[in-house]
């Protein structure tokens, strides 16, 4: 990449603000994009996202900090990067009252934020910003306008139907849920007889009385059960799977790349033989006792 193309990259991406489209987990690893792949992913991912937890979550909204472009990839850091930087001004110190050194503290300079760094197979090319925009497409979506219209993006069809109509599905995750319902305005913790054994789980309670009242049953991050009691007495209750996250994330590996995608390739360079990662932004979903999950009674009733 010529010098002035590096320089206009720079200037026209620090400091961008974008909507994330995947999970960006904390610590200094990050995330890695190659040929439209990310990774970590699966259960490495999940094993990060235990141990350090999220930078970013799929609608959340995020600046790009710094930019830095290599020989073979450009790294982009977001919310200040995963490593704290001190300020000039901290390497001073004073003396005190007592004689004792006193140097300047920044609380705000904690590392919160984390990176991802876009890979080429030998060398960065000429790349313009649109080109570079759309290769960045898996991480992040630079035309959204809202938090709601950047998440809407990285769900299935399905999903993105029913968050639109505040409608809830078995299958669902948490923050799915929350973006079709919003937060929960009350929260309860039982346990329920299962065939083999107890099992812990969380429900959320939507409405009051005299309106409809939903009652949104989690184990792990997973929507198990949705028991409606409408206002004329009626109960409804759905157990059986309505979406599949796991077959979700199984279609967008096979989904193919844009027939307009850049291409970083000189003239008659070969294709690789093969990608060794392997593309995935969201978890996998945990196996739930009883297959799509039981149709647990409820306890307090």
């Amino acid at each position: 990449m010529a010098r002035q193309t590096r320089q206009e990259i720079i200037h026209a991406f620090n400091d961008e603000l974008v909507y994330v489209r995947t999970i960006f987990p904390m610590g200094k690893a990050g995330l890695k994009l190659k040929d439209g792949a990310l990774t970590p992913s699966g259960p490495e991912l999940q094993q990060l996202m235990a141990l350090w937890g999220p930078a970013a979550k799929p609608g959340d909204r995020a600046r790009i900090s710094s930019i830095l472009i290599k020989d073979n990839y450009i790294r982009l850091e977001i919310n200040g990067g995963p490593i704290k930087k001190q300020k000039w001004y901290q390497h001073i110190e004073i003396s005190g009252a007592q004689g004792a050194p006193i140097t300047p503290s920044d609380p705000s300079a904690n590392a919160r934020g984390s990176l991802v760094d876009l890979y080429f197979d030998k060398y960065v090319p000429e790349l313009t910003g649109p080109e570079l925009k759309e290769l960045l497409r898996p991480v992040f979506d630079f035309d959204a306008k809202s938090a709601i219209e950047a998440y809407l993006e990285t769900v299935p069809p399905q999903v993105k139907e029913a968050i639109k109509n505040h409608h809830v599905l078995v299958g669902m995750n948490r923050d799915m849920v929350i973006y079709a319902k919003g937060r929960p305005p009350k929260k309860v913790r039982e346990s329920a007889h299962g065939a083999a054994e107890d099992v812990e789980y969380e429900e959320w309670i939507y409405g009051t009385p005299p309106q409809d009242v939903d009652f949104v049953r989690f184990v792990g991050d997973e929507v198990v059960r949705v028991e409606t009691m409408e206002v004329d007495g009626q109960k409804i209750v759905r157990v059986d799977k309505e979406v599949d996250l796991g077959a979700t994330t199984l279609a967008k590996k096979q989904e193919a790349r844009p027939a307009n995608a850049p291409t970083l390739r000189r003239p008659g360079e070969e294709m690789p033989e093969g990608n060794p990662t392997r593309p995935s932004n969201l978890p996998p979903v945990a196996p739930q006792p009883g297959g799509n999950g039981p149709d647990y009674e409820r306890s307090s009733s």
